[in-house]
């Protein structure tokens, strides 16, 4: 039974709706490939920062955060410390180098440091594994809507997708990040709002909340290594920092980010600023499970009296039964155009790496005028807006949307994360080496992942380790390239050069 009255649906729909005008303000300001791709590199740092942020925190976190605390304890919370591992690590280390000549995609380094297969390996592996998260990205809100409102999940994922490739297609870069501002905004306050409201009914309040914390859910093993745990604390600060890793170092969405700063100086507080406000919203969005667990405690819950099918769907639940009217259309929006956000920033990055990586590197015709390669880029964003609605309608039999999306950036992240690192660190790896390393990365992920019961957490180390060693070993075989060539490229050759 929908509880949405009209003042949510009015709400509801004025918030779609500014999404949606906010994206065509910028038509007019895309007259360049930089401007279309990079916002014509004019970002600030706090711009930068809550745009990465609203990219890698969408409507999947919004609703499988929440769900997966609701089912199985605050354990992968923890996951927060991870992100004290990976920010350094790519602030300092790794995103000086995509500044290089000023690439537009993070790819073109790994051409410039190996070879131009080793740059369409990792920029196809990208392309993959992005449409798969997109279509996860996209299923998300259409959950919601469906519990919530009663919408259809067909029609809703139909409503996300052509929504979002719309402003995506006219407003470039600069509509992805000034509506991730917007919606990040929102779901930052909704979420306050939503702890706020259900604390206030549940009996022994913030207290209870804490007693329910600390004894619902399985305790993660301190000291365990063992693979096959589902969450320990190895798997969720280590395993979880190699996670981050490939969306914030190797990810073409975050780095196209990065790029649409002025400089690196910039972009590099963008990073620190992000880590800053990581605290909060993770800590919001995983306490928001507990919030949840703990009220539910004390009412019927939804999940074993069957009026839901899955826990992803507990949070918009509450929303709609347990909010006043007015703000449940607030918040379902929220979920809904966070969503939207992600998508159009994946959007974006994908026809970004197409053109760049393929079309363009791969043809010898001279480049066409401004015009009509903003016309192209328009084009593989509408291509890939319908694919990603395509893959929307499958994926959400694959699984909790925590572990759905783990598993994708997992198995075919981990490999290109593998390729970044031996090209920045290790100089003596050559392109044969990465190449056929990438390649049994990849291979070795899928079969540990389709025949033994490995954490989904551990799937991208798994990637990213059997890369680098096999890489590091067969560099003692193949040949790698002269150290003249490499000036620049590798950390040991920036260093010899400052």
């Amino acid at each position: 039974m929908s509880h949405f009255t009209l003042i949510d649906y009015l709400l509801f729909g004025s918030y779609l709706l500014a999404s949606v005008l906010i994206g065509l303000l910028f038509v007019k300001e895309q007259r360049t490939m930089k401007d279309f791709f990079l916002a014509g590199r004019s970002m600030g740092s706090v711009v930068v920062a809550i745009s990465v942020m609203a990219a890698m925190f969408s409507g999947i976190s919004y609703l499988g955060g929440p769900a997966e605390v609701y089912v199985n304890g605050l354990a992968f919370g923890w996951v927060l410390f991870s992100f004290f591992i990976a920010t350094p690590i790519t602030t300092i280390f790794i995103l000086p180098f995509f500044y290089r000549a000023r690439f537009i995609t993070a790819y073109q380094y790994l051409e410039e440091r190996f070879s131009l297969p080793a740059r369409l390996l990792a920029s196809g592996l990208f392309i993959l594994r992005v449409l798969l998260w997109l279509g996860a990205a996209t299923y998300a809100p259409a959950l919601a809507l469906q519990q919530a409102t009663g919408l259809s999940l067909e029609f809703s994922i139909l409503a996300t997708g052509i929504l979002t490739t719309l402003y995506t297609m006219m407003g470039g870069m600069k509509a992805v990040i000034w509506t991730d501002v917007m919606q990040f905004c929102v779901l930052f306050g909704g979420q306050i709002v939503i702890l706020l409201v259900a604390v206030g009914k549940i009996p022994g309040g913030l207290s209870e909340v804490i007693h329910v914390a600390q004894t619902h859910g399985q305790p993660m093993p301190l000291a365990s290594w063992d693979p096959t745990v589902r969450l320990t604390w190895a798997s969720v600060i280590l395993g979880g920092a190699v996670l981050n890793l490939v969306q914030m170092a190797t990810d073409q969405v975050a780095v196209q980010r990065y790029m649409t700063a002025k400089d690196v100086k910039t972009a590099q507080r963008g990073l620190w600023y992000k880590l800053i406000v990581t605290v909060p919203v993770l800590g919001l969005f995983y306490g928001t499970g507990s919030v949840l667990r703990a009220f539910y405690n004390h009412h019927p819950d939804p999940l074993a009296t069957h009026a839901i099918e899955k826990a992803d769907q507990i949070l918009p639940w509450f929303v709609v039964h347990e909010l006043p009217p007015g703000l449940a259309g607030v918040l379902v929006a929220a979920i809904f155009a966070a969503s939207m956000s992600t998508i159009s920033a994946g959007l974006n990055s994908l026809a970004s790496a197409t053109m760049v990586d393929f079309q363009q590197r791969l043809t010898d015709k001279p480049l066409p005028d401004d015009e009509r390669q903003i016309f192209q880029a328009r084009m593989w964003t509408l291509f890939y807006g319908v694919l990603v609605v395509a893959l929307a309608f499958v994926v959400g039999q694959l699984g909790t949307l925590v572990e759905v999306t783990n598993t994708i950036i997992g198995l075919v992240g981990g490999p290109i994360l593998g390729m970044f690192l031996c090209g920045i660190f290790i100089g003596r790896i050559g392109p044969k080496a990465i190449l056929i390393a990438t390649v049994l990365g990849f291979a070795v992920s899928l079969l540990v992942k389709l025949n033994t019961d490995i954490s989904f957490v551990w799937i991208t180390s798994v990637g990213a380790g059997v890369t680098i060693l096999l890489s590091g070993a067969l560099s003692f075989i193949l040949p790698g390239r002269p150290a003249v060539e490499l000036e620049g490229l590798t950390w040991q050759q920036r260093n010899d050069d400052a």
